[in-house]
């Protein structure tokens, strides 16, 4: 979920003086130093992270443990949940329906799931996408222990009151994501995870990436762990597919949907445009907030990222756009700020991203 950290000033006179420690180290040393305190600090079992500047991966390792019990430890090629980082995929497969000719994001809901309530007319596929709808935050009948379709999900959304008039505020709703889940199954014709292996992750050879699964075998697959008082013990690893947070990725492959983002060969510029113009509102208003994608800038440089959380595990995917830098953090350790450690090391690759001293 998008969380409040890019207000960061509770941590900006640690990182000035960090920052001014580390200026004869490399890059890559000073990200070493830095994760290698901030394991020992907040307790993180085990990270992965890579960065990419000007299409190029340069840097990429991992640190700690994958798993603790076997002890395999985490590498660049670990498989992590990603939990809400996982809605600009969604997103993207929306927007290639779009792209074909199947819908267009500002159709009404209605005109797909005919079935919705009378109350959700004013709904469009965009709404959904950027959290204007007004449904809840998540669908009382998920059940983290049973599979159960997205259909009927969806339905069991039907008799709940929408938190306000469809544009009249923004409230993140993973429910929606839900809906949109349905939305792709119907107008692909193929599960909504399928069209997205076919559209996006087969096509960039993203080969680690996949909807999260506690059955089949997935190699260098992390374990998710809660830290407590000091002590690690096995975190909860749901059997229910959310679509909301819905992927298992490497931070490699995460490299590698970000350099397809700089050219045309799965999304189109238009595409991209209204993947990162921000939420309207009935009256005009705009949040920081796109479809899939948080648009908060950072030290006044463009930044679309979206961080994300799960029992057992914490991601953050950054990208400076006009900086052509892009950091992403996965975390095998519930509750761990990942944001703050991306944008912390972006501040090494790119000193106009650090800190401004006060």
């Amino acid at each position: 979920m998008i969380r409040s950290y890019f207000k960061i000033a509770w941590y900006l006179l640690m990182l000035t003086s960090l920052y001014a420690a580390a200026q004869k180290s490399s890059p890559g040393n000073q990200t070493d130093a830095f994760i290698e305190r901030q394991m020992r600090e907040a307790h993180i079992t085990g990270l992965s992270l890579a960065v990419v500047e000007n299409g190029k991966v340069v840097k990429a390792s991992g640190y700690g443990s994958a798993n603790v019990e076997n002890r395999v430890p985490a590498t660049a090629r670990t498989v992590y949940k990603i939990a809400s980082v996982s809605k600009q995929f969604l997103a993207a497969g929306m927007l290639l329906l779009q792209q074909d000719g199947k819908l267009n994001i500002t159709d009404n809901l209605s005109r797909y799931i005919p079935e919705a309530p009378v109350a959700w007319k004013a709904i469009t596929l965009q709404r959904l996408l950027n959290h204007t709808a007004g449904l809840p935050l998540d669908i009382p009948a998920f059940d983290p222990y049973k599979v159960q379709t997205d259909s009927a999900l969806t339905r069991s959304l039907f008799s709940v009151p929408l938190l306000f008039v469809p544009g009249d505020s923004l409230s993140y709703s993973n429910a929606a994501y839900f809906v949109i889940a349905e939305v792709i199954r119907r107008v692909s014709g193929m599960p909504w995870d399928v069209f997205i292996g076919k559209r996006i992750l087969r096509p960039l050879d993203m080969t680690a990436t996949r909807t999260t699964t506690t059955t089949e075998l997935v190699a260098d697959r992390a374990r998710g762990y809660n830290v407590k008082k000091g002590i690690t013990t096995n975190a909860e690893d749901w059997i229910a597919v959310r679509p909301s947070g819905a992927f298992l990725s490497s931070v490699m492959d995460m490299a590698k949907w970000d350099i397809a983002l700089y050219g045309s060969g799965i999304l189109t510029a238009e595409s991209k445009r209204q993947l990162w113009s921000p939420a309207k509102g009935n009256t005009g208003w705009e949040a920081a907030y796109g479809l899939g994608w948080g648009l908060s800038p950072f030290q006044g440089h463009k930044r679309v990222f979206h961080n994300g959380g799960l029992p057992g595990f914490s991601a953050d995917f950054e990208r400076f756009v006009d900086d052509r830098l892009m950091v992403i953090v996965l975390c095998n350790t519930e509750g761990i700020d990942a944001g703050m450690l991306a944008v912390t090391i972006a501040g090494f690759y790119n000193k106009e991203l650090q800190p401004k001293k006060p």
